[in-house]
């Protein structure tokens, strides 16, 4: 009976742990767009978001518009994701169905950051 109590709190502190070790993590993915190009980016976007949100570990993702036509990055996606883990395996699975971002006269630059305060 001991062994089995052990036991048990052993495997709810692994499942304590591991939920503790997977911190949250935001994508910030600014994209620069030739405003000739700006329908092709959209379209690309929302084809790897459709694919995104349904991997496992997706919260949310935002796509922002600079209300300025000349800013440097016309297009910041923000999106939320349960753990680094979550957010690399989504990206493989995207891979398999996507081609790469290639259109002219845009680049994209992702980034993952942790939240340090709120």
């Amino acid at each position: 009976m001991k062994n089995i109590i052990k036991y048990g709190l052993a495997l709810g502190a692994l499942s304590v742990s591991a939920l503790v070790s997977a911190q949250p993590v935001v994508l910030i993915n600014t994209f620069s767009v030739e405003p000739a190009h700006e329908a092709a980016t959209l379209t690309y976007w929302e084809d790897a978001r459709d694919v995104l949100v349904k991997q496992p570990g997706y919260i949310s993702t935002k796509l922002h518009r600079s209300l300025s036509s000349d800013a440097t990055y016309r297009f910041i996606n923000v999106a939320e994701w349960e753990s680094k883990k979550h957010f690399h395996d989504a990206i493989q699975a995207m891979r398999k169905e996507l081609p790469p971002l290639k259109i002219e006269g845009v680049s994209a630059d992702p980034n993952l950051y942790e939240i340090i305060r709120d």
